[in-house]
């Protein structure tokens, strides 16, 4: 028992130095998104309501792009975990392919679907600023979606520190570009938000360029880089494979990304002051769930190298390791929402109403984060052991079965409100929380009881 519980601090020690990169990658790009909102509404409140617009427009599509990318980090760690730097040089070739069309496909019916925006119900003014800015932003997806690519790269042969560099070197960057755009600072002429749409398009291109010229150049990537003239072709298999875990990570993410846009609308009925308490407790619970993310993507990460070499005593310990890692976390968030749950929403609002739901709400995002946590970090551990198919059925019942139908009878039928809906998305978390974690414990189980066997 000793030696499993030494096994399991090791493994989880190992995720979480893998997983912190990968969390300040994240947060760094979220901070993209709030430097553009911040610098353009200290402007005027349509330019920042645009901001909100197109961001929520084109939300899903990013997301579907985003699982695409998964795949490749899966893909390569899977043949890392095998010493077979062909097969990584040949899924980095493919992925990057694949992704860079999907990018296209994605920004083009992005650029010239703006029109839509004219047909939401939207402030005039407000569309009028927000269909450039979407354009820009439609763009800016091919460079990012082709950085992405590369960094899952780097991310699944688990040197995390690359990307994550870049990150944060964006940040200032992106900074800059905005004073010269926006304000029109140095002689640059004032664009405003559509200043702030060029800002995140240069940014976003000068990252990809210089992880391209880092992955080309660096001396520990030139094992793969070196036999390209042989690796790297397009074949149907690999892509197929590619596809396979790609299509499923983009329907986890996006069925997930789509049950809280539509929770999103049905509070958004009950009024303003629901749909502002309930923006506080999610924007609260998304950041706290980038860490979650980070944790599911290193652990996915590991167990797909270990998935490799077919080593299912170490994919156990990761995996157990990782899940307990997770629920910590979750507990601790849970603690910290629960105990300031009146002092947080005032970073966001002053109105009286707005906090005390805001409060009462935190309390329902403590007891979410608990199973948030759990099913992002079963989902990808089973990712890792190449088992998608049945996980995004899970999910799918779990959101949209489960969560949005038994929010809105909570909401509406048993007049709970916003915290009726609060509690049908819990339910169906935990419901996907429990059955993940539960199938990949299970599935386990039987690869390491099949390996006894076959060893006696």
């Amino acid at each position: 028992m000793n030696k499993e519980r030494i096994g399991l601090r090791t493994e989880a020690s190992a995720t979480i130095k893998l997983a912190i990169p990968i969390i300040i990658g994240e947060l760094a790009q979220m901070a993209l998104h709030i430097i553009d909102s911040a610098m353009v509404g200290s402007i005027d409140y349509h330019q920042l309501a645009a901001v909100a617009l197109v961001i929520n427009t084109i939300n899903i599509p990013l997301v579907f792009g985003i699982g695409m990318t998964i795949a490749v980090s899966q893909m390569v760690s899977m043949a890392n975990g095998r010493n077979d730097d062909g097969q990584v040089s040949h899924y980095l070739f493919n992925g990057f392919v694949l992704c860079s069309v999907m990018g296209i496909v994605i920004s083009l019916a992005l650029c010239f679907g703006t029109g839509i925006l004219y047909h939401l119900g939207q402030d005039p003014e407000v569309v009028h600023h927000a269909v450039p800015f979407m354009k820009l932003m439609s763009l800016s997806m091919i460079p990012m979606l082709m950085f992405m690519t590369l960094k899952q790269f780097t991310d699944g042969l688990e040197y995390t520190k690359t990307a994550m560099v870049l990150s944060l070197i964006s940040l200032p960057l992106n900074v800059f570009i905005n004073w010269l755009l926006v304000y029109g600072n140095w002689g640059a002429p004032r664009l405003e938000l559509v200043g702030a749409g060029w800002g995140t398009l240069i940014t976003r291109t000068l990252m990809f360029f210089v992880l391209l010229i880092v992955v080309f150049r660096h001396k520990i990537f030139q094992p793969y880089i070196s036999v390209r003239s042989s690796q790297w072709k397009i074949r149907r298999k690999t892509m197929g494979e590619l596809l396979h875990i790609g299509t499923a990570s983009s329907l986890q993410l996006g069925m997930e990304a789509g049950a809280f846009a539509v929770s999103g609308i049905i509070i958004g009925t009950l009024g303003a002051v629901a749909q502002a308490a309930h923006q506080i407790a999610l924007s609260l619970a998304a950041f706290t769930f980038m860490v979650s993310m980070g944790l599911a993507q290193a652990g996915s990460i590991r167990v797909s190298n270990s998935f490799g070499r077919k080593d299912w005593g170490l994919i156990n310990l990761i995996g157990k390791s990782t899940m307990i890692t997770a629920l910590i976390y979750g507990v601790l968030c849970a603690i910290i929402f629960a105990s300031f749950r009146f002092l947080l929403p005032q970073l966001f609002n002053d109105n009286t109403e707005v906090i005390a739901l805001a409060a009462t709400l935190l309390l329902f995002a403590a007891v979410f984060q608990i199973s948030d946590a759990t099913q992002a970090i079963s989902a990808g551990l089973l990712r890792g052991i190449k088992d998608v198919k049945t996980p995004t059925l899970l999910i799918a019942v779990a959101y949209w079965v489960i969560g949005i139908p038994v929010g809105w009878f909570f909401a509406f039928q048993l007049d709970l409100g916003a915290s009726g809906m609060w509690l049908g998305l819990i339910t169906g978390l935990t419901f996907a929380a429990g059955f993940l974690a539960f199938r990949f414990l299970k599935m386990v189980k039987k690869e390491n009881r099949s390996l006894v066997q076959a060893l006696d």
